[in-house]
This record gives C-alpha cells, sequence and structure tokens, in this order.
C-alpha cells in the first residue's frame, strides 16, 4: 500500500466534467434535504412552544 500524503505536494489532477456535475448534483440535494428538514423541525417546535405558552396563560 502506497503513502498517500507523498502525493500531498504534486499538482491536483483535472476531473471529468460528468462527475463533477454528478457531485455537485449530489451535494445540492443534499443541501436542499437538509434545508427542509431544519425548516419543518424548527416550525413544529415554535408550533409546540406557542401552544404550550397559551395553555399556560388560560
Amino acid at each position: 500500500m502506497e503513502n498517500p500524503f507523498k502525493d500531498i505536494d504534486k499538482p491536483l489532477k483535472s476531473v471529468p466534467e460528468e462527475l463533477k456535475a454528478k457531485v455537485m448534483n449530489d451535494i445540492a440535494i443534499a443541501k436542499l434535504i437538509m434545508e427542509l428538514a431544519e425548516l419543518f423541525s424548527y416550525n413544529f417546535g415554535d408550533v409546540i412552544e406557542t401552544v404550550m405558552s397559551r395553555r399556560d396563560k388560560k
């Protein structure tokens, strides 16, 4: 097995455009899913907090 740290000094190799596009698309999808999950989880927490605070006032 080769030492991967020997390649740190060498110039970067170019990546095929198809692979780069696929990776960027996968990252965009993952980011979208994370943002949607954050949106819904925050709203549910806010709704529960609002309902509980209004119950206490009555």
